[in-house]
C-alpha cells in the first residue's frame, strides 16, 4: 500500500507528456499480450500507480500508444549512443550503430512491435505511420551529423526509411545468435545507401560541372557571337 501511494504521489503533478513517457514502455509490455488496446493502458496505469482515467486520457487510441512507445525507443537509442560516442565513428558506422541500437531497444517487445506494425499498416493509419517513420529516420540522420537542407535531406531519409523498414521485417523473425542474420542484412543495405550516396554525389558533381560549362559557353557567345 505504501509503495502504491508513493507511486501515485510521484505522478500527481505530472503533465500528460510526462505520463505518456512513463506509461509507454509498460503499455508496450502489456500490448505484447493484450494488444494495443485500452486494457493495456489500464494495466500499465495500475502497475505505475496512475489514475486509469488520466492514463487513458494521455493515450486515447492505439496510435497514441504506439507513438509514445516509438518516442521512448528513440530516447533509448540516444542514451545508448551519446554524441561523444558517435563522434568517434565514421558515417557508415554511425548509421549502422543507430539502427542496431534502435533494434536492441525494441528487442524485448518484438511481439508488441509486430502488433504495432500491423496497426500502422492499415490504410486509415498510413499518414500517421509515415510521420512516425520519418521522425525516427530524421532523428537517426541528425544524430549521425547530417545537416543537409536541400533535396539530399529528403533522399537520405527516404532511403534509410526503406532500409530500416525491410531490416525490421527480417528482425521480427530472426532467431539467429545475436541477430546475426539481421546484422548481416543491415550491413548489406547500409552498403547500398553508401553506394547510392556516392553515385548521387558524382552525378550532382558532373551535372554542376556541365551547367558551369554551358554557362561559360553562353557568356562567351554573348561576348564573341558566331558569324
Amino acid at each position: 500500500m505504501k509503495e502504491a501511494a508513493m507511486a501515485t504521489a510521484a505522478f500527481e503533478d505530472a503533465t500528460l507528456d510526462e505520463l505518456r513517457a512513463a506509461l509507454a514502455p509498460v503499455v508496450a509490455a502489456n500490448a505484447a499480450f493484450d494488444g494495443w488496446a485500452p486494457a493495456a493502458v489500464t494495466m500499465a496505469a495500475e502497475q505505475l500507480g496512475i489514475d486509469p482515467d488520466v492514463a487513458r486520457a494521455a493515450m486515447p487510441s492505439p496510435l497514441d500508444m504506439i507513438d509514445a512507445w516509438f518516442a521512448h525507443i528513440d530516447r533509448l537509442m540516444m542514451e545508448r549512443l551519446p554524441a561523444d560516442v558517435l563522434a568517434a565513428m565514421k558515417i557508415r558506422q554511425r548509421i549502422t550503430a543507430l539502427v542496431e541500437a534502435r533494434l536492441a531497444a525494441v528487442a524485448p517487445q518484438r511481439e508488441a512491435l509486430r502488433r504495432a506494425l500491423a496497426i500502422l499498416a492499415m490504410p486509415q493509419n498510413l499518414a500517421r505511420a509515415t510521420r512516425l517513420g520519418w521522425r525516427s529516420v530524421d532523428l537517426m540522420w541528425r544524430l549521425a551529423g547530417d545537416t543537409a537542407t536541400d533535396y539530399n535531406h529528403y533522399t537520405k531519409r527516404a532511403t534509410l526509411g526503406a532500409v530500416y523498414g525491410t531490416t525490421v521485417t527480417v528482425f521480427l523473425d530472426d532467431e539467429s545468435e545475436g541477430w546475426a542474420d539481421t546484422r548481416a542484412f543491415l550491413s548489406r543495405r547500409i552498403d547500398n545507401i553508401m553506394q547510392f550516396e556516392k553515385a548521387k554525389a558524382q552525378w550532382v558533381g558532373r551535372a554542376s560541372s556541365e551547367r558551369r560549362l554551358s554557362l561559360s559557353r553562353f557568356i562567351g557567345r554573348l561576348r564573341y557571337p558566331a558569324v
